[in-house]
């Protein structure tokens, strides 16, 4: 169970770049034939029997190291990055910071302390950097959050790590006229992390009901609801899509959806840190990619008031090309100014619309 600490962040970083996201790449020869979903035997020990399941950023600490100890696993560590990923050396920073109490303040005594405190045992922090260096583990899973928005986010195994283009869809949700004091869904919540920003921006009628399938992504996210005492405006239910909001039906300001959209034949061709590690319940979005779009689409007419708000992310300008005809054919009696939207790189990868 993960713990539910409200521990403040201790190390507020600059914002940190996305070590990896969505796009397809090439993967090396020595990666190209293993299955996307099947990674290869970990070439790393496993982590120590009994590791606390709680995200590392989140934990006390409680583990005192000599300073000595943690400058011969720095230096061990950085000795495992290959010239190819320079990148790594920053990520081995991160995790030192993330993983480390702030020296205690002695301002008549500027001898750096004997000992430091440790949020996890040097053996963990070692068998982590391993994962992550050998094994392609994602460095988010790591430390165990994500920076996204304005927001320290906690994520774990079998939860969708939230991207940085995803957060255009609050801007959206920001242009929307009233949005301060509607109800909104975000279906297929992950980490909770659409869901906690949309409502730190609502007013006070304001709500946010999020839903997922996944048992775990419903626990990440109500541990990230209550990091940011954001209990009163959120509330995380447990099902798919639509299916938890039958009390709510028709009386939602917008729905917001990450669903997943890769098409599966594309799955094999991800990175190894999201096809290898992230879970392919949030990745597989069918055949041509389109299975859950669609099935959203089928649903918002009965989800939304009138002139209500949507907005779906999708793989790119194909399918969110179709999905704008799709939408505006099938449906032009019940949705109006249904659009396609660039992100930052200039793709269609948004498609919003409003209910008549």
């Amino acid at each position: 169970m993960l713990s539910l600490s409200v521990r403040p962040i201790l190390f507020p970083f600059l914002r940190r770049p996305n070590p990896r996201s969505f796009l397809l790449k090439p993967l090396s020869s020595a990666t190209a034939s293993a299955s996307a979903l099947t990674p290869p035997t970990p070439r790393t020990p496993g982590l120590p029997e009994h590791t606390d399941s709680t995200p590392l950023f989140l934990r006390p600490p409680t583990h005192p190291v000599p300073s000595s100890s943690l400058d011969a696993f720095r230096r061990r560590a950085a000795a495992l990055v290959p010239p190819s990923a320079p990148h790594l050396h920053r990520h081995l920073r991160w995790l030192l910071a993330d993983a480390s109490a702030p020296a205690p303040s002695t301002p008549t005594d500027p001898t750096p302390p004997s000992h430091l405190l440790l949020r996890a045992p040097l053996d963990e922090l070692e068998a982590l950097w391993l994962a992550h260096v050998r094994d392609r583990r994602p460095f988010q899973y790591v430390v165990g959050n994500e920076h996204w928005g304005d927001l320290v986010v906690a994520v774990r195994d079998g939860v969708l790590i939230p991207r940085p283009e995803t957060e255009a869809v609050l801007e959206m949700v920001g242009a929307v006229e009233g949005f301060e004091g509607g109800w909104w869904a975000d279906l297929g919540t992950g980490s909770g992390a659409i869901a906690v920003a949309v409502a730190r921006m609502l007013g006070p009628s304001g709500r946010v009901f999020a839903t997922d399938v996944s048992e775990v992504a419903v626990e990440v996210a109500r541990l990230n609801v209550q990091r940011y005492d954001m209990q009163d405006k959120v509330e995380i239910r447990h099902g798919s899509w639509f299916e938890p909001l039958e009390d709510v039906k028709g009386k939602l300001m917008g729905v917001i959806s990450n669903p997943p959209y890769i098409p599966t034949g594309d799955l094999p061709g991800l990175q190894p840190e999201v096809g290898w590690h992230e879970p392919k319940l949030a990745l597989d979005g069918g055949k041509d990619g389109l299975d859950h779009l669609l099935h959203l689409c089928e649903g918002l007419s009965s989800a939304l008031k009138p002139g209500g708000f949507f907005v779906f992310e999708t793989n790119g300008n194909k399918q969110s090309d179709f999905l704008v005809e799709f939408i505006s054919t099938k449906w032009s009696s019940s949705f109006c100014n249904v659009e396609a939207v660039l992100d930052f790189a200039d793709i269609k990868r948004f498609v919003r619309g409003y209910r008549r």
